[in-house]
């Protein structure tokens, strides 16, 4: 198993983050990491998702979406070819602050048997597409 974890601080509204989020055509627009998102977002449906974390090949995958909690959490878990050779828990939490603004989390547990040949990768290329993205959302929702 492999976790990655990285955080923004956020000066804007917890609902206009979320609105960005889960507002899917926009993604190719600002998003540098996830470059598009197609499908329906309910616990148990298939989203089509397209990631190019920087430096790297793009890639397309068929996650299912695993929790949606408006203005809190946005989970999902895909896996490569079968269950258990490279599993990823991915998911996107906002946790509101007393004074304003937010905290962005964005993150995913990898599991599998694979997991150990890709953790270079998952280490640096996709880590870097989890912080570009944090930062363009935040300049987006920063946005007057």
């Amino acid at each position: 198993m492999h976790r990655l974890e990285t955080q923004i601080e956020i000066d804007a509204p917890v609902e206009r983050v979320w609105a960005l989020l889960i507002d899917f055509p926009s993604h190719s627009r600002w998003n540098p990491f996830v470059r598009s998102i197609e499908g329906t977002l309910e616990v148990g449906q298939s989203l089509k998702v397209f990631i190019q974390p920087p430096g790297a090949n793009g890639m397309q995958f068929r996650p299912s979406v695993l929790a949606v909690e408006p203005n809190r959490e946005l989970r999902w878990k895909g896996k490569l070819l079968l269950p258990g050779l490279f599993d990823g828990e991915h998911y996107f939490r906002l946790e509101g602050k007393p004074g304003g603004g937010l905290t962005f989390r964005q993150g995913e547990v990898f599991s599998g048997l694979l997991v150990p040949f890709f953790r270079r990768s998952l280490n640096g290329a996709t880590k870097q597409g989890f912080v570009a993205m944090n930062e363009a959302i935040k300049r987006e929702a920063e946005k007057p």
